[in-house]
């Protein structure tokens, strides 16, 4: 069924959904194709030509990346296809206030770059929470990264399914084969080259070594594929995103028209300045609430950490962190104006209304059909941009599952003796393993959708669950780098609170949403200039967008737990703050952590770094003793074993371990140059 094309800027599609399907050709597909093939390419070169030489090549690029790919590498990771669909869907929804969760940015990545990133350095770890493990206990350490490794797999599921989703119904791209590519190609260049087989060591859990002779056969791109390969695929959805906005400007009668439409319907806004924790969106409840939100993901996430130590140096990681920044920021801008530019094509007829579609993270694929169908490949572009999003944090998930099950599980648990070529070797078979039980969460993914039928942004959903889950991740690790006092069944007590207390509020407020006790007001939409009404859209199949509840700013249901009513972008800061509370009650109940005796290099000198500017004296009393009396000399001892925070400086073959410098100035300047003792480096970063 046709609908015509109304004159001006208040047009409805042009089309109807099958015939929109029609336009997407073997050109589209071939354009498609060949980015899988770039992707697949990638890891055939450093699968046969540049092969990993062991699993620190594999899970860290051999700690000698450079900062440009590395830096696109950070973007690629957390800016997904759900990012490319759903800030889109925001705009036209709700108007520009999601936009001001870009100044959080400006608050994170310095945070990230001077407070976090320096502890992780020093350790040189591949685990993240191996962090935990020196700082509370081992069993910490275990918890932690249990509760990422559900976090990245629920994640990869959403990430995957979502837009799949949402192209099949409006490009035709069958859902099920969007889903196995996205998969397969992930682990695929991570997949090639033959391994010869080795007898199982000594003492060598029989399960692994029947594991690893299972994947011998295989072999993995590894961190540098992975890197290279987010590179080209931001490069794809950078020029996918910036052409077809720059099209649609064109084509709605410039940038003025289009920024003038959006206000004359009240869609620009920026100055929500309400305290109200329940207003959806508000510049406190995006900025400082966004700023919890993005810095459990650029401070802790493991993800984000393996990458920072792929470089050489802490100033290369630092710089790609400000590189990320304006690479961040650029892309949130470009899809939030998709969103004005979107709203000023369907400004009089509302596809949603219309029925055209079913949820709003199909509208810009809609838009790119009905303005862009028309020019062979275009769409191809459009598609190759969504799933380079996709490709990316699939391939950033399972490469930073495998490393932390290696290190914090199989070499703790299982077989802690392995040489370093089963290490590689078993490395590679879990990102296969976490490739599939990925792969099968998606179909789980789409069972909770028929349940939950909601028709939230996607991003949202996205934002929701590293509130839920990061929140208190990052609870976790701040309640160790800033608070000298905390112990490890402060930490345990606080997590298990956090989780428990965000995920009360999120899973109520999600059930009221589907029940209909709360709503979201909308910014005016309209149908009036719809030639046709569809009584049906194209597939039945909801989105997983509403997984998690969008909420805050509803109407008062009395019926509602006030709490369920709480913005969604509060959660993150909500579960930090209740780890750490909880956490320090606990610690000192049960026995506060003596701060003179902890490693310093577990503790971030917080005022010295945000507050230089204060008198040394002042600074002095702010340190909290932290290392005073902390003993270099207890490595291999019972002591160390029970207080892993009490690590020494200096390594077995009376080295300088890189690892345990000292952070604080005076501990600097106490050591003796003597065989040892720390000896202080000029290049040691404060």
């Amino acid at each position: 069924m046709d609908v015509t094309s109304l004159p001006s800027s208040t047009s409805t599609p042009s089309n109807s959904l099958e015939d929109l399907k029609q336009l997407f050709t073997w050109v589209d597909y071939l354009v498609f194709s060949l980015l899988l093939a770039v992707s697949a390419g990638i890891g055939v070169f450093y699968g046969f030509f540049k092969r990993n030489k062991g699993s620190e090549d594999f899970l860290m690029a051999g700690r000698n990346m450079s900062t440009f790919p590395m830096a696109m590498s950070l973007i690629a990771s957390f800016m997904s296809a759900i990012t490319l669909l759903g800030t889109p869907a925001e705009t036209y929804q709700y108007g520009t206030m999601y936009w001001l969760i870009g100044c959080s940015y400006f608050l994170v990545i310095p945070a990230a770059a001077y407070l976090y990133l320096p502890i992780f350095f020093k350790l040189e770890c591949t685990s993240a929470y191996e962090y935990l493990e020196r700082r509370f206990s081992r069993s910490l350490r275990s918890f932690g990264s249990a509760i990422f490794t559900v976090q990245m797999v629920l994640y990869m599921a959403v990430v995957v399914y979502a837009p799949a989703l949402a192209l099949s119904q409006v490009t035709g791209v069958d859902l099920y084969v969007s889903i196995c590519l996205i998969f397969g190609v992930c682990i695929f260049y991570t997949v090639l080259v033959r391994e010869r087989g080795e007898p199982p060591q000594d003492g060598e859990n029989p399960l692994i070594y029947c594991a690893m002779r299972l994947v011998a056969p295989l072999a993995f791109g590894g961190m540098k594929a992975v890197i290279w390969t987010d590179t080209v695929q931001v490069v794809i959805m950078y020029t996918a995103m910036l052409g077809v906005v720059l099209q649609g400007v064109v084509d709605e009668g410039g940038f003025a028209n289009v920024w003038s439409t959006a206000y004359n319907s009240t869609r620009i806004e920026f100055f929500e300045f309400s305290a109200d924790p329940t207003v959806r969106h508000s510049v406190w409840s995006l900025v400082i609430g966004g700023y919890f939100t993005w810095i459990a993901i650029y401070g802790v996430n493991q993800a984000q950490v393996q990458r920072y130590l792929t470089v050489r140096n802490q100033q290369q990681a630092v710089n790609a962190l400000w590189i990320n920044l304006v690479g961040l920021f650029l892309l949130l801008t470009i899809c939030a104006f998709a969103g004005l530019v979107i709203y000023t094509k369907y400004q009089g007829c509302d596809p949603l209304k219309q029925g055209l579609v079913t949820t709003a993270d199909q509208l810009f694929p809609l838009f790119v059909m009905d303005v862009l169908g028309h020019l062979p490949g275009v769409p191809g572009v459009f598609v190759a941009g969504i799933f380079s999003g996709a490709l990316s944090t699939v391939s950033s998930g399972l490469n930073s599952l495998a490393a932390i099950t290696l290190e914090d599980f199989v070499l703790i648990y299982a077989s802690p003796n392995m040489n370093d070529k089963r290490k590689t070797l078993v490395s590679k078979g879990l990102s296969l393993g976490y490739g599939i039980v990925s792969f099968g969460f998606v179909f789980v993914a789409q069972q909770l959708g028929d349940v939950l039928q909601a028709s939230l942004p996607v991003g949202v959903a996205a934002l929701s669950i590293f509130g839920m889950i990061g929140g208190p991740l990052l609870g976790m690790f701040t309640l160790g780098m800033f608070f000298p006092w905390a112990n490890s069944k402060g930490a345990l007590a606080g997590t298990l609170m956090g989780l428990a207390f965000t995920f009360w509020i999120g899973l109520g407020a999600n059930i009221s949403r589907s029940q209909g006790l709360m709503t979201v007001p909308k910014k005016p939409l309209s149908t009036e200039h719809c030639d046709v009404l569809f009584t049906s859209a194209a597939s039945a199949v909801p989105t997983l967008a509403g997984m998690v509840s969008e909420n805050g700013g509803g109407d008062d249901d009395g019926d509602v737990l006030g709490l369920y009513h709480l913005s969604y972008m509060w959660y993150s800061a909500v579960a930090c703050f209740t780890v750490i509370i909880v956490g320090l009650l606990v610690s000192f109940l049960t026995g506060a952590q003596d701060p003179k005796t902890l490693n310093p290099n577990l503790i971030c000198p917080f005022f010295d770094r945000v507050a230089p500017f204060l008198p040394e004296r002042i600074r002095r009393k702010l340190r909290f003793h932290v290392g005073e009396c902390y003993d270099a000399s207890t490595e291999g001892t019972a002591e160390l074993k029970m207080n892993p925070s009490r690590a020494t400086m200096i390594s077995e073959t009376g080295e300088t371990n890189l690892a345990f410098q000292p952070s604080y100035p005076e501990l600097k300047e106490k050591v003796i140059e003597t065989k040892g003792f720390y000896l202080p480096r000029q290049d040691d970063a404060d």
